[in-house]
């Protein structure tokens, strides 16, 4: 049985933290979830970590789509949330129904997650009367990287504070069922988490949300171009990887790899007919 929003409502309001992850795949999504994650992320961060890309905003809903029906496939309990890419909800409410329903119908997520505030609000209640979950995402937007000038801390004078507490706000009024906050001062994260009744879910944004959101990639040191500040490597899987290839490299080399151990037998019957 999945997680439901109101589940994660109900964690909220016992001061339980909510623990989320992002997944790409299949396997990774099938031992995250068994792991006992709650909520996990198809983010369109899987354009950096997983295709290259230097941004997020080449990322398509084809690929978001593909990645999202490959994690669905590795999970049972955790409510997996699709990531809307660029421009596939910006242009209107209409072409922001028909990518969540595709999310919804084809790629079997439980939910979607988009970024913005106030000015995606409209968007957010249309969903959410169609019965679409809808997580939104403030702060620093990665998808507005060019528009906020890099990746950088959003909230830290009065006027940018205010804009994203009314943002808040408006989505909470709005009827999403959580917020992510990225890259905010801790002190402000506090102070909207305290004013708005559903979850918020921080990255890079201090110890006072309800809960906190990790790209996987960062977190088991897979992703080696950058390690962001807010990231905590619980390992480095990818100095045991370059290890492991390594070692597989000379063994072949060597011909030790493989031994009779891996390798298939033959009935010594036909053996001896095809020699003659």
């Amino acid at each position: 049985m999945r997680i439901t929003i109101g589940e994660l409502k109900e964690m909220k309001q016992r001061g339980e933290k909510i623990p989320m992850l992002t997944a790409y795949d299949y396997s990774t999504a099938k031992l995250i979830d068994e792991a006992g994650v709650p909520l996990i992320l198809v983010g369109d961060s899987l354009g950096m970590v997983v295709l290259g890309y230097e941004s997020t905003i080449p990322v398509t809903m084809e690929e978001m789509l593909h990645h999202t029906k490959a994690v669905v496939r590795g999970t049972e309990r955790a409510l997996v949330v699709g990531d809307l890419p660029f421009m596939t909800y910006h242009t209107g409410v209409e072409d922001a129904l028909r990518n969540a329903a595709r999310f919804i119908q084809e790629g079997g997520a439980q939910a979607v997650k988009l970024e913005g505030g106030e000015n995606v609000a409209d968007k957010v209640r249309k969903l959410v009367e169609c019965g679409i979950p809808v997580q939104g995402h403030i702060g620093l937007t990665p998808q507005s990287v060019h528009q906020l000038g890099g990746f950088k801390v959003v909230g830290k004078t009065p006027e940018a504070a205010v804009c994203l507490l009314k943002d808040a706000k408006a989505l909470e009024e709005a009827g999403a069922f959580s917020i992510v906050l990225e890259s905010v001062p801790a002190p402000l994260s506090r102070l909207i988490t305290e004013r708005v009744a559903i979850p918020t879910i921080g990255i890079g944004a201090g110890a006072y949300c309800d809960g906190q959101v990790q790209v996987i990639s960062d977190l088991l040191g897979l992703f080696t171009d950058f390690v962001p500040k807010h990231a905590k490597q619980y390992a480095r899987l990818a100095e045991i990887i370059k290890a492991a290839v390594a070692d597989y490299i000379a063994e072949v080399q060597a011909g030790s790899f493989p031994t009779e151990k891996q390798s298939y037998t033959m009935d010594e019957k036909v053996l001896a007919e095809l020699a003659q």
